[in-house]
């Protein structure tokens, strides 16, 4: 098993009309992340949520953290959100109730 260690899994999932790739996230980027989770919480701030969505799907898509806040932010809400849980849900976390 040790030979496994570092190995990145990857699949292709849609997003707004093409393919990304996404990697298995491992289980220090999710403890890394679920920090950042409790952080915002059950916050109404849209704000925050955006930040949020934005950090997961920096850690998990290939490419994406060479986007801006502001690229960032011509993505639609929904798109994002899709996107977002399809992580979670390839991670083994539950992946909200999109139904991807």
């Amino acid at each position: 098993m040790k030979h496994l260690v570092g190995k990145t899994i990857t699949e292709k999932v849609p997003f707004m009309g093409d393919k990304v790739e996404v990697k298995k996230l491992t289980v220090g980027e999710i403890l890394d992340l679920q920090k950042v989770i409790a952080k915002v919480g059950d916050s109404e701030d849209a704000k925050k949520q955006i930040g949020l969505l934005r950090d997961i799907i920096k850690v998990a898509v290939l490419g994406a953290d060479e986007l801006s806040d502001d690229d960032f932010d011509t993505f639609p809400i929904e798109e994002l959100n899709k996107l977002s849980n399809k992580v979670m849900e390839l991670s083994g976390l539950a992946g909200g109730t999109e139904g991807n």
